[in-house]
């Protein structure tokens, strides 16, 4: 009777333990979300937007070669390393074939085109990011303005956020990626061993009155701005086209589109 009565109080101060964590991780997060390490500050320059969005005119791409530009544009100005490990790669933006970028669409009958033609893909920066809701430490948060960006500092490398994402758009150092850096940038954070990475839109360009790395190396493939603002580019070019997003039937709201 006794030795049961122990293992009660072991359980219950166990529970006790595990169910007290969460809160406290919560009121230590929202301590530190009010001013977070990761905010980008803006000059007067600054572009901005109630909501961000990209537009991928696929159309205009042909094969890798006329991606590579583009992936070169992004990982080189965010200091991402070229990994020879795969199981180790690090990516901001990637090129994928139509079968995996879009697995709801796929089908024996789509078009010869489509079905060969190497898709650029990244965070989709959702209206309702189920990798934010995961993250105990708000080391990955969504900003007014749509872009969903990541706090490296506050990053544990957990990677329930890894888990959560269902686009496979965050990478994880499972070593410290400094030394496979061929040319740092100075202007960008580097990371260190177990922090998970993602793009973020280039909120830093935008931050001093540029466009993203990948749509000014696109020469017009690629369309970024507001799309609650009906005279902005992108609004102009989703009216006089169709477009597709990703995996859109989970509801997460992907803020990338693509016309096909």
């Amino acid at each position: 009777m006794e030795s049961s009565r122990r293992k009660f109080l072991k359980l219950a101060g166990l529970s006790a333990l595990v169910l007290g964590a969460k809160p406290a991780l919560d009121v230590f997060a929202a301590e530190h979300a009010k001013e977070p390490v990761g905010v980008i500050k803006k000059n007067e320059s600054a572009l901005t937007a109630k909501h961000w969005a990209m537009v991928i005119d696929t159309r205009k791409f042909e094969s890798e070669e006329d991606l590579a530009p583009l992936i070169e544009a992004c990982h080189s100005i965010h200091n991402v390393p070229e990994l020879k490990n795969k199981n180790h790669a690090i990516k901001w933006i990637w090129e994928e074939e139509f079968k995996h970028a879009f697995p709801t669409m796929e089908h024996e009958f789509v078009a010869e085109r489509v079905k060969h033609l190497p898709f650029l893909v990244l965070c989709n920066h959702c209206q309702d990011p189920p990798c934010v809701r995961v993250c105990p430490t708000k080391a990955t948060f969504k900003r007014d303005d749509g872009i969903v960006v990541m706090d490296f500092h506050r990053c544990i490398g957990c990677r329930f956020c890894m888990a959560a994402c269902p686009y496979g758009s965050r990478s994880f150092n499972f070593r410290d990626p400094r030394p496979f850096i061929e040319k740092q940038n100075p202007d960008f954070p580097t990371r260190m061993k177990g922090v998970v990475e993602k793009c973020n839109f280039c909120a830093e360009r935008l931050a001093v009155g540029k466009q993203p790395a990948c749509v000014e190396a696109s020469n017009g493939a690629m369309a970024f701005g507001d799309i609650t603002d009906p005279e902005s580019e992108v609004r102009k070019i989703l009216r006089k086209n169709y477009t597709i997003r990703r995996k859109q039937g989970l509801g997460t709201g992907p803020s990338v589109y693509y016309i096909v």
